[in-house]
C-alpha cells in the first residue's frame, strides 16, 4: 500500500488505511505500507517511511520527495506482493501506478475523497469552476490510470462515473474495528473539561477544516441557545479551519457555549468524548462516507446530521440517528428534542449500536479480498458491497 497521508496525521484516509491493515492481518494477510514521514515518528513493522517536506499553507501534511518515494518502492521485491493499493491521487498514485506497471502487477485505487468540491478552500485565489474542472480531469485520468478503483460510497461511484472513469469502480465502504468502541467514559471526560454533569452537550469529531461545515454547527448552536442557554458545542480535532471558526465564535458571543480540545488519543480519550455528549452532530455535504457517525453510533451516542454525499448510504432515520433539514432553523429544531430528554436520546442511541456492527471492519475485509481475488485471478469475480441492505 502507498499513499500521501498516514498516522501522526489525523484524518478518514489515515484511519481507513490503519482499518484495512488490520482486518487483513486479522484474516492472516501481510501488507507494506509506504507514507510520509514525519517529525517524531517511531519504526514499526512493515511501514516505511519516506523523507520529505511540510506542505504549504498546511503545518499538518507532508510531501514526500519523489525520488525517495521511488526508491523506497523500488527497494521492494515484487515477487512478495499480489498487488499494489493506492490511497491518495498525488505522489503516491504516480509511484504506485509507475511501480505496478514496471512489475506488471494490478493496481487498486481507494478513492477516499471528493476533491471536486474540496480544492477552492485551498486555493481561494483560483476560481472555483477552474479548480472542480481539474479535479475532475485529474480524478478521471488518475482513475482510468489503474486496475480498479473502490469507491466507499454509492453517491462517490456515481460522481467517478460522471466524469467518465472507465476503470471499473467497486463500492466497498471503510468499515470500523468494533472492538476501539465498545466501552467509554463519558462522565470522566466531562469531570477532565470541568463539564456539570447535567449540562446539555453537542460535539463533533473530526477534521477542523472548511469543508466540513463546522460554520453551520456554530450557527445552530447560537440557534440552540435561544432554548437552552447553557448548551455546550464540543469540536474535537484540528484543522486549518480552527482559527477561522475561532473568530467566529468570539464574533457571534458564543465564547461560553463553544469548546474545541483539539485531537485526543484514539483509543480512550475520543471515545470519551463522544459519550460525554447528549448529541453527536455532523453537517458535511461533500463527505464520501462519515466514518464518524459510525463511531458515534456504536458506542450508543444519538446523531444528528445531514444526509448529503456519502452519509446518504450510512444514515437511517431511526437507526441510531435523526436526519437533520439542510438549514439552520430545521437542524436546530431536529437536535433540540434529543438535548431536552436524556432518554430519548439514550432510546435513539442504543439503536444505533446493532445497526453500526453491520458496518464492521471484518465485512469491509471479505469484501477487499474479493477485489483483491478478482484482480489476481480474474475468473474469481468482484461484487459491489451490498450498501441498501445493510441493518
Amino acid at each position: 500500500m502507498v499513499s500521501d497521508v498516514y498516522f501522526p496525521r489525523v484524518n478518514g484516509v489515515s484511519t481507513s488505511i490503519q482499518t484495512l491493515r488490520q482486518a487483513l492481518a486479522a484474516a492472516g494477510h501481510t501488507s507494506v505500507l509506504v507514507v510520509p514521514d514525519y517529525p517524531g515518528t517511531v519504526p514499526e513493522v512493515d511501514i516505511v517511511r519516506v523523507p520529505g517536506w511540510q506542505v504549504p499553507r498546511d503545518p499538518e501534511d507532508r510531501l514526500m520527495h519523489f525520488s525517495a518515494l521511488a526508491a523506497a518502492l523500488d527497494g521492494l521485491d515484487p515477487a512478495d506482493f499480489d498487488l499494489i493499493h493506492i490511497h491518495t491521487p498525488f505522489l503516491a498514485h504516480r509511484a504506485g501506478v509507475r511501480w505496478a506497471r514496471r512489475h506488471g502487477l494490478p493496481s487498486v485505487e481507494t478513492y477516499h475523497t471528493l476533491f471536486e468540491e474540496y480544492f477552492h478552500h485551498y486555493l481561494p485565489f483560483l476560481p472555483k469552476p477552474w479548480l472542480a474542472a481539474a479535479a475532475r480531469m485529474i480524478s478521471r485520468k488518475e482513475c482510468d490510470g489503474v486496475t480498479a478503483v473502490i469507491a466507499p460510497s454509492s453517491a462517490m461511484k456515481s460522481a467517478l462515473e460522471a466524469y467518465g472513469v472507465t476503470s471499473p469502480v467497486h463500492i466497498i465502504p471503510t468499515g470500523i474495528r468494533m472492538a476501539d468502541f465498545a466501552d467509554c467514559d463519558g462522565p470522566g471526560f466531562r469531570a477532565r473539561h470541568a463539564i456539570a454533569p447535567e449540562r446539555p452537550v453537542m460535539a463533533y469529531v473530526g477534521r477542523v477544516a472548511f469543508e466540513k461545515n463546522i460554520d453551520f454547527l456554530l450557527a445552530v448552536t447560537e440557534a440552540v441557545r435561544r432554548d437552552r442557554p447553557d448548551v455546550l458545542f464540543v469540536i474535537a480535532g484540528e484543522g486549518p479551519a480552527r482559527a477561522k471558526l475561532e473568530r467566529a465564535v468570539a464574533k457571534r458571543g458564543l465564547a461560553e457555549n463553544v469548546r474545541f480540545v483539539g485531537y485526543l488519543e484514539r483509543r480512550t480519550e475520543l471515545p470519551a468524548c463522544y459519550c460525554a455528549a447528549d448529541v453527536f452532530v455532523f453537517a458535511s455535504r461533500t463527505e464520501t462516507q462519515g466514518l464518524v457517525l459510525l463511531e458515534a453510533m456504536a458506542l450508543g451516542v444519538p446523531v444528528v446530521a445531514l444526509a448529503e454525499m456519502g452519509t446518504r448510504d450510512v444514515l437511517k432515520e431511526g437507526a441510531g440517528c435523526r436526519i437533520a433539514p439542510d438549514d439552520v432553523a430545521g437542524f436546530a429544531r431536529t437536535l433540540l428534542p434529543l438535548l431536552a430528554d436524556r432518554a430519548a436520546a439514550r432510546a435513539l442511541g442504543a439503536a444505533g449500536r446493532p445497526y453500526a456492527a453491520g458496518w464492521s471492519e471484518t465485512r469491509m475485509q471479505s469484501e477487499i479480498l474479493r477485489l483483491y481475488q478478482s484482480l489476481v485471478s480474474p475468473n474469481a469475480g468482484a461484487q459491489d458491497y451490498p450498501v441498501a441492505s445493510v441493518s
